[in-house]
């Protein structure tokens, strides 16, 4: 019992570290850089840990119950959808389709701002007329700044970026873990211990990589939007050079494809 709860809680950790990943980090760098506050970016790591862990847990249960096996082509196309991702999110943004999306579907302050205060009026009203914990009454308020001003757009992308990027690593963490962990529900354990550590860590990661930009927002707007290009290329740069390695030196594209889970 000693050792299997030392495995799930190095599962935890690596999860952590699975959030570094190059590829993990340049596709939320895209998102991060067109958000100015901390909290948000924090929300926006969750929402896309949430995405990642979900398709690892349900093609990872899959592969382990059913003990289906993952042929090198299937595992090669599953992270070339990644590559193509990145690529995706490299044009959009040096496009300027990302910004007009985030502005067309995320409230302005303004409006947030006024939505928020007719919201207080009201509540204030109801709150005169039945008697309620004052305590109560703030935190919800500040959850609901958070959630209104991240906007519909913005909580959907990075979910959907997240259950894309856990296809190129579900079948891979999948197959070391049954390696590992014979009894299956230990296994499945493991995979949601995984998937919470990297919850976890891409928090940590969106927080940190907003920091400067909360700083610099209204002080140096043409630097921010410097980065937010520089983070386009960024990622349509990786794009192409995982395509390349996954399609030519993994050989996907040829009769003779090389996988290695990792």
């Amino acid at each position: 019992m000693f050792s299997f709860a030392a495995i799930l809680v190095l599962g935890f950790f690596l999860g952590m570290r699975h959030a570094t990943d190059p590829d993990h980090v340049v596709a939320i760098t895209t998102i991060v850089t067109r958000q100015h506050g901390i909290a948000k970016a924090g929300a926006i790591g969750a929402l896309w840990g949430f995405g990642h862990t979900f398709t690892i847990f349900v093609v990872g249960t899959i592969i382990i119950l059913f003990q289906v096996t993952i042929s090198p082509r299937i595992g090669l196309s599953m992270e070339l959808a990644v590559a193509a991702m990145l690529i995706l999110l490299g044009v959009l943004n040096l496009a300027g389709t990302l910004r007009w999306l985030q502005e067309r579907f995320t409230p302005s302050p303004q409006v947030s701002r006024n939505v928020l205060n007719e919201r207080s009026a009201g509540t204030q009203s109801y709150l005169s007329a039945v008697p309620s914990k004052p305590e109560s009454v703030e935190p919800k308020f500040r959850l609901d700044r958070i959630l209104h001003t991240v906007g519909l757009y913005n909580v959907f992308r990075p979910l959907a970026i997240g259950i894309v990027h856990g296809l190129a690593g579900s079948a891979a963490v999948a197959l070391l873990v049954m390696t590992t962990i014979r009894d299956p529900w230990w296994a499945i354990t493991y995979l949601v211990l995984f998937g919470i550590g990297t919850i976890a860590g891409m928090m940590i990661i969106t927080a940190v990589i907003a920091i400067p930009f909360a700083f610099t927002a209204r002080r140096f707007s043409g630097w921010n939007r410097g980065m937010a290009v520089a983070s386009g290329l960024l990622s349509l740069g990786f794009g192409l050079f995982l395509s390349y390695q996954i399609g030519f030196v993994d050989g996907l594209f040829s009769s003779h494809p090389q996988w290695t889970p990792r």
